[in-house]
């Protein structure tokens, strides 16, 4: 569960807790690698099509998701917290850089805690309104993330 300094919203936010049978560091891997993220990342039928990573505070989260019909949707977000196999934190109210961005969606927590073999993930994103969650709720937040 997030820090007491995270306050959840159930009207903004959107939170997945789950127990998974695999260790933090390949969680990690999973989230941090171009490779792994373009993988997964997506639920099935879009695709995730391009990822780009500069794993440092400030530095770019990107891709671009594929829907079924072909229409690309990129995103491009900044990185501003990293605790190896931890914590990892972006937003895309903030470009690289941290450049402030046009049209801001929601920023991303993912917490990952070592439960013997196991890891307990949650995975949060955090949102300006209720119509921004819902929209992120439709689109498949829990099914890909």
């Amino acid at each position: 569960m997030p820090s007491p300094s995270h306050t959840l919203d159930p009207k903004r936010d959107l939170i997945l807790e789950r127990v998974i049978d695999v260790s933090p560091e390949l969680v990690w891997l999973a989230w941090t690698k171009p490779a792994h993220v373009k993988h997964w990342f997506t639920p099935a039928p879009w695709v995730t099509t391009e990822c780009e990573i500069d794993l440092r505070p400030g530095g770019m989260f990107r891709f671009v998701m594929q829907s079924p019909e072909g229409q690309k949707f990129p995103h491009i977000g900044c990185f501003l917290e990293i605790i190896e196999n931890r914590k990892l934190v972006w937003t895309d109210t903030l470009l690289p850089n941290y450049r402030p961005a046009e049209n801001p969606f929601f920023t991303a927590m993912i917490l990952l805690e070592p439960e013997g073999p196991r890891t307990k993930y949650t995975a949060i994103a955090q949102h300006k309104n209720e119509e921004d969650r819902l929209k992120h709720e439709n689109m498949g937040f829990r099914e890909g993330w």
